[in-house]
């Protein structure tokens, strides 16, 4: 089955922090390379998150930083002290995401304006082929070819309150983290395992084996 074709390709180098976009990326075993390789964390002790990554949930900023005294400034302005560490993958959960355009679309028809799927954070932007019709939760446990790649899907990603914030700086919009909460299970994208690294590139097919 054809699923579509690779629009975008985003990183996330220092997690929480801005994106880049690339025409091309090595996939490993553990992720896109040089995905979230870093982040800052909370060595404020008195705060409920010491020790665990300074997130776009703490400011809605945070996702147009581009470098430390950015980042180290919006943490302040939060009253919080931050460390950068750049040891390890920082991954809510699995390391790759998914979103295809065919479940967006549901959000943008409600908002009344196209909704930015870097409001979700993916590392690949799919789009749909125009017979399909299926869901996160259908495509569980599926295995998925894009270019060398082979992922595995884990599971549908569940939203939270960052997906209200513009990742152009404008003014959050509380409605579409609702809408996805009430029509969509709280689901948007899915979440990946590598099952064979290799390379993709932006106009791959992306299909199921």
């Amino acid at each position: 089955m054809t699923i579509g074709t690779l629009a975008s390709i985003w990183r996330y180098p220092v997690k929480s922090l801005r994106f880049e976009a690339l025409d091309e990326a090595e996939v490993e075993m553990s992720g896109v390379h040089g995905d979230r390789t870093a982040a800052y964390l909370v060595r404020s002790a008195e705060h409920p998150r010491f020790g665990k990554p300074f997130r776009g949930k703490e400011n809605d900023r945070l996702h147009l930083a581009t470098g430390d005294d950015e980042a180290r400034a919006l943490a302040a302005a939060a009253s919080t002290l931050v460390e950068r560490s750049g040891e390890g993958r920082f991954f809510d959960d699995a390391p790759v995401s998914i979103l295809v355009d065919r479940w967006l679309d549901e959000v943008s028809a409600f908002a009344g304006y196209p909704v930015q799927p870097l409001r979700f954070r993916p590392n690949f932007f799919v789009v749909a082929d125009d017979g399909f019709r299926y869901g996160e939760a259908e495509l569980q446990g599926m295995s998925l070819q894009i270019g060398d790649v082979v992922l595995t899907v884990r599971s549908p990603i569940e939203r939270c309150v960052v997906t209200t914030y513009d990742p152009e700086g404008g003014e959050p919009d509380p409605r579409i983290l609702r809408f996805i909460a009430q029509q969509r299970n709280a689901w948007m994208g899915i979440y990946c395992d590598v099952e064979r690294p290799g390379t993709v590139r932006v106009g791959d097919a992306v299909e199921s084996l």
